[in-house]
Order: C-alpha cells, then sequence, then structure tokens
C-alpha cells in the first residue's frame, strides 16, 4: 500500500490530470480519459478515487482555489495600501495568457453549469466569495477617504468580478488584441470611475 505522502501525491496529480481531462473532453468526460491523461490504468485511478465523480468534484474545487484562496493569501502579505491591492486583485484575476489551464478548466466548467447543478453551485460560490475580496478592499479604501465610491460596494464588487470572467474568456478564446495586460488596464479604467482614484500604484513617479 502507498504512504501517506505518496497516496497524496498521486491524488495530487489525479486531480490534475482530471482538470486536462475535462478541458479536453467536457460532458464527455469518461474514466479512461483520465487514466489517458494521468499515465495509469482506470483501476489505478479508482484505488485512489473510486467514484469518478467525486474526482470531478475535487478537481472543481482545486480549480477554484487559486482564484479565491490564492488571492486572499496575496491580499494578507501585500502591505495595508487599499489602491495596491485593488490593482493586484485585478490582475491576479486574470489568465497570464491563452493557454492559461486553470481559466480555461473554469470555462469550460461555467459551460456545463446550466446542466449541472453541482457546477453551477460551485461558480456560484465562488463568484460570491471572488465578491467578497473586492469588497473588503473597496470599503477600507472609502473607510479611509482614498476612494469615493460611485456605487455601493457589492455593486462594483460584482461588476469587478464579472469584468474578469468576461475578459478572461476572450484571452483564452484567442482574442487577437486583448491579453493580460490589456484585459487588466481596461478592467483597471472601470475602476478607477468607479473609486474616484486614479489608482497610480504606490512608489511610482506620479504621486497619488
Amino acid at each position: 500500500m502507498a504512504r501517506p505522502k505518496r497516496q497524496e501525491a498521486r491524488r495530487s496529480e489525479l486531480v490534475a490530470a482530471a482538470q486536462r481531462a475535462i478541458i479536453g473532453h467536457g460532458p464527455g468526460l469518461g474514466l479512461h480519459h483520465v487514466a489517458e491523461e494521468a499515465g495509469l490504468t482506470s483501476g489505478a485511478v479508482l484505488y485512489y478515487y473510486p467514484n469518478l465523480d467525486e474526482l470531478v468534484l475535487e478537481a472543481n474545487r482545486a480549480g477554484m482555489e487559486r482564484f479565491y484562496e490564492q488571492r486572499s493569501r496575496m491580499l494578507n502579505e501585500l502591505p495595508d495600501d487599499p489602491v495596491d491591492r485593488l490593482l493586484a486583485l485585478i490582475r491576479s484575476g486574470l489568465p497570464a495568457d491563452r493557454t492559461d489551464e486553470g481559466v480555461r478548466f473554469l470555462c469550460e466548467l461555467g459551460g456545463s453549469a446550466g446542466r449541472n447543478p453541482t457546477a453551477a453551485a460551485l461558480l456560484t460560490t465562488l463568484f460570491d466569495r471572488q465578491v467578497s475580496l473586492y469588497q473588503v478592499v473597496l470599503e477600507q479604501g472609502a473607510a479611509r477617504g482614498i476612494f469615493k465610491l460611485t456605487q455601493g460596494s457589492l455593486t462594483i464588487a460584482r461588476n469587478l468580478v464579472a469584468l474578469e470572467d468576461a475578459y478572461g474568456y476572450r484571452i483564452v478564446a484567442q482574442h487577437p488584441v486583448i491579453d493580460h495586460a490589456g484585459a487588466a488596464e481596461l478592467i483597471i479604467a472601470f475602476a478607477r470611475m468607479s473609486t474616484g482614484h486614479p489608482l497610480i500604484p504606490a512608489g511610482t513617479a506620479a504621486s497619488r
């Protein structure tokens, strides 16, 4: 029997393989697709995940960690500056480029949400949790007089996350002129209007 650390590593590998298989096969996903991605037999996959649905659910949860848990940790590590935090949130919510598997995975998951209540519930939870990250930063900035919000923090935060989703999809869909930097600037332009602040990072030549 595999040792606990080896079991944990193998399960992580299978989760990553399941994510790649979901991107490649979508609703037609089968156990053999995951096995092929992992370089294992179907029986070996079932040893670690006796139920394919359980593995798919774990893959979904892991795919979402980047867009909430990791960003939450990022905010905790940044200096206590609402401007820098808002800019970091915007940039970290977009795919690095059109090959970004994490965002491609979420796009595939979004496509199945209309027929998959579990996927729909997971994506709804992810959306609301991302909104909460933005709300905290927006309200901190407003409380300190740094931001002058043009609408309620919930409305602005929801629009920011919706813009992340929309531009993220455009990047992975290979829009010819929208890349990470361009999409980030488009979202920041909305954030400037919504906060009444130029959103110039700390330490740049142009001071706030």
